[in-house]
């Protein structure tokens, strides 16, 4: 730990600068959450112990996802043809397969609606073939997008889930902030970077980006989906 002056289980994932001013990003661990497991409960038990006033809180959209039942067993979802043939036409990079399995394209079609994939896919391939890359999700939107599917370095047993969006994460965003007395952000960070899915008032979306960019909370098995952003010194 650095000087944040608290206990385990709280871990310091050190400084970062971020518009000119140095922030430490503070991250707690927390048990295997569950589906249906009361969020306000895990949050006030396990993160408003830590916070100071001036911190922003941040919490991972997988959690809220997780609680709010929208974390799918992969042997749930039976893929209709179409979600079987166009996945065989994405893309797969070293950070995994995402939306070109079957089971997670499915998902997606159940979440916009297969038109819109459609149109996603046939712009997306469009596209690529003049050398531009990510219309495909810039069309078929964050929801789409914050889908994570089935993989090995996800926490047991989340790797054989497809784990949805998180439903009204602007509302989640400023219950917790109610709870915990300073702003929340929902967040969706991986290797490839950071978004805010919901924000609590006057929480800048920006400088959380910023300040997660280089996924602190982590990609495997960590266990600190929750945690705070706070000025060093």
């Amino acid at each position: 730990m650095t000087n944040a002056g608290l206990e385990s289980p709280w871990v310091s994932r050190g400084t970062k600068e971020v518009a000119g001013a140095a922030v430490e990003r503070l991250l707690v661990q927390v048990p295997l959450v569950r589906p249906g497991q009361d969020l306000h409960s895990l949050v006030r038990e396990y993160l408003l112990p830590g916070v100071r006033q001036g911190d922003t809180a941040f919490i991972s959209e997988k959690v809220v996802s997780i609680t709010q039942g929208r974390a799918v067993g992969m042997w749930q979802v039976r893929p209709r043809t179409l979600a079987r043939l166009l996945s065989r036409f994405v893309h797969t990079t070293v950070h995994g397969r995402g939306i070109g399995q079957p089971v997670v394209m499915e998902m997606a079609f159940r979440e916009v609606g297969a038109p819109r994939i459609v149109l996603a896919a046939l712009v997306g391939g469009l596209m690529r073939a003049f050398g531009r890359s990510g219309d495909f999700y810039r069309i078929a939107g964050r929801r789409v997008a914050a889908i994570d599917g089935p993989n090995r370095y996800t926490v047991k047993p989340f790797g054989y889930y497809v784990i949805l969006a998180p439903e009204r994460p602007d509302e989640v965003a400023r219950d917790l902030s109610r709870l915990l007395g300073i702003g929340v952000a929902i967040v969706d960070c991986n290797d490839l970077g950071s978004e805010v899915l919901g924000a609590s008032e006057g929480v800048d979306g920006q400088f959380v980006r910023a300040a997660l960019r280089d996924n602190p909370m982590g990609q495997r098995d960590q266990r600190t989906p929750m945690g705070v952003i706070r000025g060093a010194g």
